[in-house]
C-alpha cells in the first residue's frame, strides 16, 4: 500500500483581529484613566480603613509635606484665575495676563504672595525646583493661607476642602491648619489617607 499524503497548511497566522483588540483596548485605558496631578513634594499619607472616596470635582486640596510647608491646588482653571485675583487684589499685587494664564496651568500652588510675579515669570523647569522651597505661609502675623481659602471659597461656594498632609507632619502644623480653616467656619473637610491593609 502506497503511504497517504497529508496536504500542508500554511502556519500563518492572520493576526488582524488581535492588532484590534489591542488598539481599542489601549484607547479605552487612555481615554478612562485620571492622571495624578503632579505635586511639588512627595507626601506619604497615614494609613485609614476608611473607604469614602473623594469626588473628582470642585476640589480645594491642601497638600501639608513633612516640614510644614503648605500648598494648594484648584481643579478649575476659572477658580483659579478669580481666586489669584482676589487675592492679588486684598495684596495690592497687580499680574499680567500672561502671569495668570501661566498661574491657571499649574497643578499646585504655594507661594507667598509678594514673592507670585517673580514665581511666574520663571520657566516652569525653574518652578518645579524653586516651589518646593516656598509655602504658602500659615503663621499669625501674615496668614496668606486663610486669604487664600476664604478667596476660594467666595469663588466657588460648592467646593470640597481635602486634606493631604504627611504622616511624619507635626501634629501642631496640621492644628495649625485645621485652627485657620476653623477661623473661616470651613468645618467639614476630608483627609486623605492610604488604606490600611488588614
Amino acid at each position: 500500500m502506497s503511504k497517504v499524503k497529508v496536504a500542508r497548511k500554511s502556519t500563518r497566522i492572520d493576526m488582524t483581529a488581535m492588532s484590534d483588540v489591542t488598539v481599542l483596548l489601549l484607547t479605552f485605558f487612555m481615554l478612562t484613566s485620571t492622571f495624578v496631578k503632579k505635586e511639588p513634594v512627595m507626601v506619604a499619607t497615614p494609613a485609614s480603613v476608611s473607604e469614602i472616596k473623594i469626588p473628582e470635582t470642585n476640589i480645594l486640596q491642601i497638600l501639608i509635606d513633612p516640614a510644614g510647608k503648605v500648598f494648594m491646588s484648584l481643579d478649575k482653571q476659572s477658580d483659579m484665575v478669580n481666586v489669584l485675583q482676589a487675592v492679588g487684589g486684598e495684596y495690592g499685587v497687580e499680574f499680567t495676563e500672561k502671569q495668570i494664564s501661566k498661574f491657571k496651568l499649574l497643578p499646585t500652588f504655594g507661594v507667598p504672595i509678594k514673592d507670585m510675579k517673580t514665581f511666574l515669570d520663571m520657566k516652569p523647569e525653574e518652578q518645579d525646583k524653586v516651589l518646593k522651597d516656598y509655602g504658602i505661609p500659615t503663621d499669625s502675623v501674615d496668614n496668606q493661607f486663610k486669604i487664600w481659602v476664604k478667596n476660594a471659597r467666595k469663588t466657588n461656594s460648592d467646593l470640597r476642602i481635602a486634606i493631604k498632609a504627611d504622616k511624619n507632619t507635626p501634629y501642631a502644623v496640621i492644628k495649625k491648619v485645621m485652627t485657620s480653616l476653623q477661623d473661616l467656619r470651613e468645618n467639614r473637610y476630608n483627609l486623605i489617607t492610604a488604606l490600611k491593609n488588614s
